[in-house]
């Protein structure tokens, strides 16, 4: 640190930047170091594994801009920055960003996954598990002792079982097999049908695949399948509860890593489709409840970048 950024961090004009870098959206959260937050911006997708490297780091630096524009502050006033992205997780990976971010955005950086984020805004004493289900899914725990573990979080090739992604094309797939007569008749068919505006099913082939949809624009027909699920279509429901099961193995597996006692674990829910829909809420619990979890509080955790505007007023009062 130079003398110059020394001063800045002990003067009143000082201020952090929480970044909570996602798959479609990027917020920034400008804040003193009393914790209050004056401003806030919002970018394009910035996590790289998704939007690219270069195309992330922009969005990124666009949201901060926003972020201190709409707080009035300059950016050379920041002191300490807590970026979380998901899925940088190799050692090389993590100080390209740190060096990256030390450059561009503040003297004191903190790299975090996007569950780290979610546990520092919604479990109260800073430990507990996180399950985060939006377009893709994951879950990650912490230890009163500082360990951590994660679960799922692998992408939607392979992966992200249980997140809207993987509902939507589980109801497309239900609905194809119902319009061929392969499996029973749901309401799934007409609901997409309607959503998307197409007429005939075998118009669902020319919208998944040629005309550029994206995982998130696919991913919204998770609405869809909870709205069908509640107006009591058993095809539907099943899908719900095999989403529930799936999310509540990921809690499972990390509770398992980290040996924490089953019993009243802090829960933080984050991402669309938990957010917004307590029947999937309602069906993960359930699930882990079957599987021996119980969880006190559970918190709906809307704004991640709190928890990250959290770990970077630490790091901004830390000694050294």
């Amino acid at each position: 640190m130079t003398n110059d950024q020394r001063s800045a961090v002990s003067g009143q004009r000082s201020f952090v930047v929480g970044i909570d870098a996602g798959g479609t959206h990027t917020r920034a959260r400008v804040a003193n170091l009393r914790g209050e937050m004056p401003g806030a911006g919002e970018a394009g997708a910035g996590n790289p594994h998704i939007a690219g490297t270069d195309s992330a780091r922009r969005e990124i630096l666009i949201a901060l801009q926003r972020a201190c524009d709409n707080a009035r502050v300059e950016r050379r006033a920041l002191v300490a920055a807590c970026l979380g992205i998901a899925g940088v997780a190799r050692q090389d990976e993590r100080a390209e960003w740190i060096a990256w971010a030390h450059e561009k955005i503040a003297p004191r950086v903190a790299l975090c996954n996007d569950g780290e984020i979610v546990i520092a805004a919604g479990c109260p004493d800073d430990w507990g598990l996180a399950l985060i289900a939006g377009t893709g899914s994951s879950a990650w725990g912490k230890t009163r002792e500082g360990r951590s573990a994660r679960a799922g979080g692998w992408g939607w090739r392979f992966g992200d079982e249980g997140s809207g992604y993987a509902l939507a094309c589980a109801a497309l797939r239900a609905a194809s097999q119902a319009a061929d007569g392969r499996a029973e008749p749901t309401r799934l068919l007409d609901a997409i049908l309607a959503d998307w505006n197409l007429r005939e099913p075998t118009d669902l082939i020319a919208r998944v695949y040629r005309s550029g949809l994206r995982n998130a624009e696919i991913a919204a027909l998770a609405s869809v399948v909870i709205r069908v699920a509640d107006e009591g279509d058993a095809i539907a429901r099943q899908l719900i509860v095999k989403a529930g099961q799936e999310l509540a193995a990921a809690l499972g597996a990390v509770a398992r890593a980290l040996h924490i006692a089953p019993e009243a674990i802090p829960l933080a829910l984050a991402g669309g489709l938990l957010l917004d829909a307590p029947s999937m809420r309602a069906s993960v619990l359930s699930a882990a409840r079957a599987d021996g979890l119980s969880f006190q509080p559970v918190t709906l955790v809307r704004e991640p970048v709190r928890g990250a505007v959290r770990r970077a007023l630490e790091l901004a009062n830390r000694n050294g």
